[in-house]
């Protein structure tokens, strides 16, 4: 008989997608074969607004149940609700929320539990505490200062009083707390402290935290790093040996603590690596590779061409000119983007397309803040020729955009057949992109007509937004450090497909460098020297892989849905997904032989 299985997903994107992870929900939520083997799915997250009503609590495609800070219930648990309020001096939201797979038709509404831990008891958040530390050496003396940590341990006490309260963990069945990221580790942690009910603990490893900072500032980044992981794994040492003490960090103690749970989904083959990194204990933590999954579009050539018409319509707006070629980079604006690389790749290819006399415009959409107001918009175009042009400062550039778009001005300056838009803002339309950009422009226009995007991180996990335009027929850039780079090499099994490239940074052969106290030392100088020699060979690539007419055209489309309906949500639960949280629910903890 078929033990019914819980799926409870602590996140901090449980009522709207911010990054990756709302993407992962969205994946799994509308995947018949998790609907399948899942009887029941919550959404557990921090309340972290006040603001609003009712009728906004759980965002868009949310409904909700019970509210107390509004007053409002439609739901049976309202008496159990206010016991725990009461006990705990927190608010609780409950309801459901929808997703939709528009091109399949498969929806699911999973529950959503926000709790306001603003004004909490203090003595089951201490209690809780105590028991981190002593059962898992988690000192939150050293970082309940800073509420990113405070919050998610805050919420752990009264999440698990919850998922009782709503017949979330009951004897005959199997109840996963589902952490993702470091954010969950507080409630996963308490699930496993609990006395009454045998949860179940998985640590969803989207990255893994303490390693991001470490690439980023380092001046060698990926280069130095994985290089640098790679030998200390050869011998036997882990990052605290390697790179300094990392207790300081929060994220480090809760990364450190997910060795405890039954099961480990790593999204990418470096993530694995890091983690393994962390401590030795990880060596024989259960870790599964769990690749993320991506969309797959089916189009015909007239669609990819109307697409692309709409994005080279736009860049004659801006620059007077239609582009042979259109080039893309849709993106967080972050360190960890590698975004100065685009730009030396296309140093190269400019040179080339002087010989052949093509063009190309780069459309980067990229910003560190918030959507802009649409008059903003409107009147920085009015006033300068908003986004060719660009002045410092609100509601313009904000510092790391400044940083960014000064690159671009000096790249526009000394190149001839290349140009780059630096478009900072939130969305792609012409509501929100100025009246430059064609009335019928949307979204998935930049990815059904780019005939290139860039996404040459030196630290991405995974990367589903690089291989979004692959079933589109575009020509996707990614590093050998992007999770996705495994996915691909692993369903190409050994065919050589022009749909993606993968560039090799990490690459120091013929460099002299061959100890780990030299890699360690590779620096600003010897990476810029690595990363001319590597971006010349991803530009002969693109150069080469590029279509010449509508047939190579079509083949990339082909061969692009092909790969990418591999990689589908459908895909990785069947493969990877199910089977690890099966082995979460069959593990039998000691706790329980002892009863």
């Amino acid at each position: 008989m078929k033990q019914n299985i819980t799926a409870a997903h602590v996140t901090h994107e449980a009522i709207g997608k911010i990054g990756g992870i709302g993407a992962v929900l969205e994946g799994l939520f509308t995947s018949q074969s998790y609907l399948d083997e899942v009887d029941r799915s919550i959404l557990v997250s921090p309340l972290f607004s006040l603001e609003g009503d009712v009728s906004n609590r759980l965002g868009q495609g949310g409904e909700v149940l019970y509210s107390s800070l509004d007053g409002f219930n439609n739901t049976s648990y309202f008496s159990s609700f206010r016991h725990i309020e009461a006990t705990f001096n927190v608010n609780i939201v409950y309801g459901r929320r929808t997703f939709t797979d528009k091109r399949t038709g498969i929806k699911s509404s999973p529950e959503v539990i926000l709790i306001d831990i603003s004004r909490i008891e203090e003595k089951p958040v201490n209690d809780l505490k105590y028991k981190m530390f002593h059962e898992y050496g988690i000192r939150s003396h050293l970082y309940e200062h800073l509420w990113e940590f405070e919050q998610y341990v805050r919420l752990a006490p009264p999440a698990i009083a919850v998922l009782k309260a709503i017949g979330a963990a009951t004897q005959n069945d199997s109840t996963i707390i589902v952490s993702h990221e470091f954010m969950g580790m507080p409630t996963a942690l308490a699930g496993k402290l609990d006395r009454e009910y045998d949860f179940k603990t998985v640590f969803y490893a989207h990255e893994v935290a303490p390693m991001r900072p470490i690439v980023e500032r380092n001046p060698g980044h990926d280069t130095m790093f994985y290089n640098v992981i790679e030998k200390a794994h050869e011998r036997g040492l882990y990052v605290n040996e390697v790179f300094g003490d990392q207790s300081h960090n929060f994220k480090y103690a809760l990364v450190g603590a997910a060795k405890h749970c039954d099961n480990i989904l790593a999204v990418g083959d470096h993530v694995v690596s890091e983690l393994k990194f962390m401590a030795p204990e990880f060596d024989l933590a259960d870790i599964d590779l769990t690749y993320n999954g991506i969309p797959a579009y089916q189009i015909g050539l007239e669609e990819r061409y109307n697409s692309k018409a709409k994005l080279q319509q736009y860049c004659c707006n801006l620059l007077g000119y239609k582009p042979d070629y259109i080039f893309t980079h849709v993106t967080r604006m972050t360190p960890s983007k590698g975004l100065w690389r685009d730009l030396r790749v296309l140093e190269h290819i400019d040179k080339e397309f002087r010989k052949q006399n093509k063009t190309a415009v780069l459309l980067v959409l990229s910003t560190e803040v918030s959507k802009r107001r649409n008059r903003d918009i409107y009147n920085m175009e009015a006033r300068y020729s908003w986004p060719v042009a660009h002045r410092e400062g609100m509601p313009d550039l904000s510092g790391g955009e400044a940083e960014f778009h000064t690159c671009v001005q000096e790249f526009n300056t000394k190149s001839f057949n290349i140009k780059v838009v630096f478009i900072n803002q939130f969305g792609f339309s012409r509501e929100c992109c100025g009246t430059r950009m064609p009335d019928d422009m949307e979204f998935m226009d930049i990815r059904k007509g780019s005939d290139v995007e860039f996404g040459q991180s030196i630290y991405e996990p995974f990367g589903i937004a690089q291989l979004e335009p692959l079933s589109f027929g575009g020509i996707c850039v990614v590093s050998n450090v992007c999770g996705c780079a495994g996915f691909i090499e692993d369903v190409a099994n050994g065919r050589n497909v022009k749909n993606v490239i993968i560039a090799d940074y990490t690459e120091i052969n013929g460099n002299n460098l061959h100890d780990m106290e030299d890699m360690l030392l590779i620096d600003r100088i010897a990476r810029d020297r690595i990363e001319h020699k590597v971006s010349k060979k991803v530009a002969d690539q693109i150069i080469c892989n590029l279509p010449k007419n509508d047939r190579q055209t079509e083949e990339l489309i082909e061969t692009g849905y092909d790969l990418a309906r591999h990689m589908g949500w459908e895909a990785v639960c069947q493969n990877y997904v199910i089977n690890s949280l099966r082995k979460a629910v069959n593990k039998i903890h000691n706790s329980m032989l002892a009863c």
